[in-house]
């Protein structure tokens, strides 16, 4: 009677690292969804404002008025599609992530493609030309470029997809 063993898993610090990451951008969007479903039927303008003098901010700001006025072009329908969506996205990124701790062939391949479905999108918004802001409406700016950020989180999803890619078959063998 021959027993064959099970090979037994190797070690994958960094799968662990990029499945953690995925499942805490995967409860952050479930509970953004759900805090952004309550506010469908508030006065979003009016949410605003509140805000605002919550922080000891002035709403009467040209700056704060125009992101009032924008408020008030917002229906409930918007909001509650945008907190549908993004619900969604992140109930798929929370399923992923365990899927990558525990291995599952097709959690490979849908990081894979997850991953890569956001590089040309990166890659566009990398070369779309932007207008300046204007100076009653500055923009906070998190690096010295705008767009420094962005290549930052370019680079990091293609070396993401390009490790999970190279190293598929080693990690996900026992699934064959």
């Amino acid at each position: 009677m021959t027993t064959e063993a099970t090979p037994a898993k190797k070690r994958a610090p960094t799968l662990y690292f990029i499945a953690a990451i995925k499942l805490v951008k995967g409860i952050s969007l479930v509970l953004l969804a759900l805090g952004v479903f309550t506010l469908a039927n508030k006065d979003l303008s009016d949410t605003f404002d509140q805000f605002l003098r919550w922080i000891h901010l002035d709403p009467e700001r040209s700056f704060f008025q125009g992101i009032g006025d924008w408020l008030d072009t917002i229906t409930p329908a918007n909001v509650r599609a945008v907190a549908t969506g993004t619900f969604l996205f992140g109930l798929f990124l929370f399923v992923l992530g365990l899927g990558l701790i525990f291995r599952a062939k097709w959690a490979i391949w849908l990081a894979i493609g997850e991953g890569g479905f956001f590089i040309p999108v990166e890659i566009f918004e990398l070369i779309r030309h932007r207008n300046p802001g204007t100076p009653e409406s500055p923009r906070p700016e998190l690096f010295s470029h705008p767009k420094i950020g962005l290549l930052l989180v370019l680079v990091l999803n293609v070396i993401i997809v390009w490790y999970l890619f190279q190293n598929r078959e080693r990690l996900f063998r026992h699934h064959h």
